[in-house]
């Protein structure tokens, strides 16, 4: 196999088996690269090529993915009518009783596994209704634990689905949403919780009387119908249906209260999120005795058990779908196991946990933090939406404050709140849609955040330069604050500061994606962390341009004292900013620079490519930003202008890293009750003390010194890279 690169160099006739070009063209054999890339591949990897990956290439196939490439399961069946006829959903689910009781909650926690598999971005009509009994709902009327359990399972997925269509995050998984005409909706899906709780109430009375049996020693059970026909297990079968059917119950309220408007149900939701967790629990500690009542020789292999006793549900049928709806992908999909399912559910209620713990606080500053603080937990599809439906009801933020007043705000701008004037301005009306679609776009996936991050910036910067031209136009060229000047004018300004602000804050949050999605090189990290060290230059100069000008304003009022503690404290909070991203700002230019004296002194960490240029590499990476400007009069050159006059005698001089550890303790002061940002400083305190050990040794030793050994490590924080420095 062989690939072509272009060069200057003269023409080399090719091989006969291709035929000639007629352009000045070197073929190369690539082959044994290739073969030895294939040696060094394990099951699952991709070539990672340095102008090539699975981000930029979107329509790569991996073969054998089991969403891309899964291969087809036919299925016996041509109906559903002729799988019930050849007895594959039996109701009763069997003659014996107990049987029966165990073959309900097989199929509970099938569906249970099959709902997590879904939840990954599966379709319903290959996981969730592969179930028959779901399929025809009015066959387990005569059966009420199972069709109480299904009524209350397809509500809750059609919940689900309303959340994730009307937060669009489906996008990410085209399938999610899709119900390919299965029957979603009934008209007794509405009575779903009052019929789950009559089951409940009756199964609790027999726990209740198994209890008073054991302590009186009866051998019967007056006046109650036993679930099954042995009364030495009848307390056990009623504790492993009640946590199930118990579970249901809590989480279908926790997505009915996290759905009411205004956040008006995420305390309420918190509870139930308390009480599915314990049911969950409940519910692995069933396992062991459903185990021991289960046939050894219908279990399945521990690793991919759908159910808690380990045996194979009845009633369901993994491929029955493709032949039945024709837009259903011809495959069949691989359910998660009960024991990843359980691990699935407690993950997602942590996260719908943290997302009911918001304070519905409508400062924008604190809402982005809140965000990218819940995403580097790197949470799923589903609580991303719950999140983002939260945050933008009706156009405004949580439903109840308009954008045009969550801006104002932000401008310290009292006065104007609900100024009709302010909320019809046409740039007011831009930014507050930007605003939005910043939310959205910040509640996607990382892949997608970081590419549609890159295209907004464009947005940005044209509303940034259309302020500024309007500016200009009405107000002429003088850009001081000055004392003459009225209140339309210092809006103006400040509306152009804090867009450009927020500009460079999508930039910079646009670079730190790169690092959590693997996409720099070593060799590339000397011009992402000098890009990285311009925007924050240009976003704390905003930042602090923003502040004075606020400050200005409150003055100008005259405002009582009790305003002034009020200003106090937000400028506390403004300064105590300033300072971490002054820290960000540091560590960026002392390891841009540590970088570039190693590219300069000792020729490492330039990793020479056939493919493309250092010029090449700097345009993928920071095209987007580079198209907007943001910021401005920044080239390729102006990176390797600076890069070059790098010294290790400079960089010793202005020893950035012993900078960042005078300001440390004043950020920890500022950060006491706050115990994310305080462990975001320590993490910046051990990547400054590990960099400025480092940096001593190279100075000690010599940048130059064929022995020694730098390599760059994530180990302390996923943005900040540590230095290791060895000796051959």
């Amino acid at each position: 196999m062989e690939a072509r690169s272009s060069s200057s160099a003269a023409a080399v006739p090719p091989p006969p088996s291709i035929p000639s070009s007629s352009d000045q063209g070197v073929w190369a054999d690539v082959s044994p690269l290739l073969a030895a890339a294939c040696c060094d591949l394990q099951d699952g990897e991709l070539v990672h090529g340095e102008n090539f990956s699975l981000f930029a290439a979107m329509s790569a196939l991996e073969i054998m993915d089991p969403k891309m490439d899964s291969g087809i399961e036919r299925s016996r069946y041509n109906s559903v009518e002729e799988a019930i006829e050849d007895g594959v959903a039996p109701i009763p689910l069997s003659l014996d009783r107990t049987l029966d009781v165990q073959r309900s909650i097989d199929v509970m926690d099938h569906l249970f596994s099959c709902e997590a598999t879904w939840h990954k971005g599966h379709t319903l009509a290959q996981t969730v209704f592969t179930c028959i009994y779901l399929m025809r709902m009015e066959r387990t009327s005569s059966h009420a634990v199972l069709n109480s359990f299904c009524r209350i399972l397809r509500a809750t997925c059609n919940a689900v689905i309303s959340v994730v269509s009307t937060a669009r995050t489906h996008e990410e998984e085209d399938l999610f949403t899709m119900s390919f005409g299965l029957p979603l909706r009934d008209e007794g899906d509405e009575k779903c919780l009052s019929i789950l709780n009559s089951v409940e109430e009756t199964i609790s009375r027999q726990l209740r009387a198994c209890k008073a049996q054991a302590l009186s020693k009866k051998k019967t059970l007056e006046g109650l119908e036993s679930l099954q026909d042995n009364p030495d297990l009848e307390e056990d079968y009623c504790r492993a249906l009640l946590c199930r059917l118990r579970f249901r119950k809590h989480f279908y309220h926790v997505v009915m209260c996290m759905r009411k408007p205004h956040g008006r149900g995420l305390e309420l939701a918190r509870k139930h999120v308390a009480s599915c967790l314990t049911e969950l629990n409940l519910m692995l500690k069933s396992r062991e005795f459903l185990k021991s009542q289960s046939s050894t020789t219908l279990q399945q292999g521990d690793g991919n058990c759908t159910t808690a006793s380990g045996c194979q549900p009845v009633g369901f049928d993994v491929s029955l779908n493709s032949r039945l709806l024709s837009p259903t992908p011809p495959r069949a999909v691989k359910v998660l196991s009960w024991s990843d399912a359980i691990r699935y559910f407690e993950r997602l209620l942590h996260d719908l946990d943290v997302i009911c713990t918001s304070s519905l606080d409508p400062v924008l500053e604190n809402v982005l933090y809140f965000i990218v603080q819940f995403q580097k937990t790197v949470p799923d599809l589903v609580p991303r939406a719950f999140l983002q439906t939260l945050l933008v009801q009706d156009g405004k933020l949580y439903g109840e404050h308009l954008f045009s007043d969550v801006i104002s705000r932000a401008l310290s701008l009292p006065d104007i709140i609900g100024d009709k004037e302010f909320q019809m301005n046409e740039f007011v009306v831009q930014l507050g849609q930007l605003v939005v679609n910043l939310i959205k776009i910040l509640c996607t996936n990382t892949a997608w955040q970081r590419r549609k991050l890159g295209k907004s910036l464009q947005d940005w910067s044209t509303i940034s330069i259309q302020l500024e031209l309007a500016l200009k136009r009405e107000f002429g060229e003088t850009r001081n604050v000055l004392q003459n000047e009225n209140m339309c004018m210092r809006v103006s300004k400040q509306l152009l500061i804090w867009t450009q602000e927020h500009a460079y804050w999508v930039a910079f949050r646009f670079l730190t994606l790169g690092f959590e999605l693997d996409l720099y090189s070593p060799g590339e990290y000397c011009m992402v962390y000098w890009y990285m060290y311009v925007v924050l230059t240009k976003l704390i100069e905003k930042m602090q341009l923003r502040v004075l000008a606020i400050s200005e304003t409150s003055r100008r009022k005259g405002k009582k004292k009790k305003d002034h503690s009020k200003d106090s404290a937000r400028d506390i909070t403004f300064s105590s900013s300033c300072l971490l991203l002054q820290c960000y700002l540091l560590l960026s230019e002392g390891l841009s620079m540590m970088l570039a004296v190693l590219r300069n002194e000792s020729r490492s960490f330039q990793l020479p490519s056939i493919f493309n240029t250092e010029q090449e590499r700097f345009m993928q990476h920071f095209d987007l930003l580079l198209k907007a400007r943001v910021p401005e009069h920044i080239s390729f050159y102006s990176f390797k202008e600076s890069s070059s006059r790098a010294g290790i005698s400079d960089l010793v001089k202005y020893n950035f890293f012993k900078e960042i550890q005078k300001i440390a303790p004043s950020l920890r002061g500022s950060f006491a009750s706050e115990s994310e940002k305080l462990a975001e400083v320590r993490r910046i305190e051990q990547v400054a003390e590990h960099n400025r050990i480092a940096l001593n040794i190279i100075n000690q030793v010599g940048a130059g010194d064929p022995s020694l050994r730098v390599s760059f490590e994530f180990t302390h924080h996923p943005h900040f890279a540590v230095a290791v420095v060895k000796r051959s």
